[in-house]
């Protein structure tokens, strides 16, 4: 088992965009429409890879992706002066529950580290979750989602 940045591992971008759209954002339906929004999710992503305080992780297994994790500039329009954040934990569904998480976490705190990222902002709705990994509550921001953050 072993993480990479994206970066050295481009061909698990598109998977790892269906995911994301899966996932967080809308599904179309139509064929076509889901090739043109993963194509442009994945030239956005190539655009900014280069970039401190954006960056996509995988975790990898006997070549298959297991999950990911991500830094990005902004997560929250509720809180748009707080950055950089931390986003998109995925897991798979048959990989859950075995501690894959907890070593996605890791990483993307390390990785927030060797950027000299002081502090790592979350936005969820879990309750009792992020908290395991160090995360300190900062604020609620609407009935179900509150704001958390890292000291890296």
């Amino acid at each position: 088992m072993q993480i990479y940045n994206i970066k050295e591992k481009p061909e698990f971008l598109k998977e790892m965009v269906y995911l994301t759209i899966k996932e967080w954002g809308f599904l179309p339906k139509d064929k076509g429409e889901l090739e043109n929004k993963i194509t442009a999710k994945i030239d956005k992503i190539k655009s900014r890879l280069h970039e401190n305080d954006y960056c996509h992780l995988i975790l990898i297994e006997e070549n298959n992706l297991i999950g990911f994790i991500s830094i990005f500039p902004h997560d929250s329009k509720e809180r748009p002066n707080l950055t950089p954040w931390y986003a998109t934990m995925y897991v798979k569904a048959e990989y859950r529950k075995k501690g894959y998480s907890k070593i996605l976490n890791e990483a993307i705190l390390k990785e927030a580290q060797k950027r000299n990222i002081k502090k790592l902002y979350l936005k969820t709705d879990l309750k009792n979750y992020y908290e395991k990994f160090g995360a300190k509550f900062l604020e609620k921001i609407n009935k179900n989602e509150k704001i958390y953050y890292f000291d890296i």
